[in-house]
């Protein structure tokens, strides 16, 4: 008979760096298998949602918010947010009972580290007060795209031009 292999997690500290996180293929450095399991996970979520999780889509589902959208339950990286905007780099995480804060900390330093800006709402504020805590994710959602913009306008700055091919020429020649 073979040995049962436990999984061990080293603890999450405070001060300890983001994990590596390398983007590659379909994943960031995840098993295929593993990117499929986070994926069922996330459209089980999807089916059996909160009510604060309920109440915050139904107000984003009503709201135009241009070019910009919200994706609900979305798989990033190895993590599960609530609420994802690729466009604007923002991840909205419903504070809820029973999230080890360990855990919570390691998956906000690794999207931190590729550049998701990462807000935490607890669910008690959504119930009880929608309307401000819209105006927080409204602040969050301007100071997110701003972010962007500068980063862009300091790529291009800092970025050399290419130099013009002549006319003709193909570029793999």
């Amino acid at each position: 008979m073979t040995e049962r292999k436990t999984l061990n997690l080293r603890p999450a500290s405070e001060d300890s760096p983001a994990p590596a996180v390398k983007r590659k293929g379909r994943g960031w450095e995840i098993s295929e298998k593993r990117l499929d399991a986070l994926h069922d996970r996330a459209r089980e979520m999807r089916r059996h949602a909160s009510p604060a999780h309920k109440a915050l889509a139904e107000k984003f589902s009503k709201a135009d918010f241009g070019r910009y959208s919200f994706t609900r339950f979305a798989v990033v990286g190895s993590a599960i947010v609530d609420f994802n905007s690729h466009n604007m780099g923002l991840a909205i995480l419903i504070d809820e009972e029973g999230v080890d804060p360990a855990l919570a900390n390691r998956r906000d330093k690794s999207l931190e580290a590729v550049g998701i800006r990462v807000v935490h709402i607890p669910a008690a504020d959504i119930l009880d007060d929608i309307d401000a805590v819209l105006a927080k994710l409204t602040q969050e959602m301007r100071a997110a795209i701003a972010a962007r913009q500068q980063a862009r306008r300091e790529h291009q700055r800092n970025s050399t031009p290419r130099p013009a091919r002549p006319r003709g020429e193909r570029r793999d020649a």
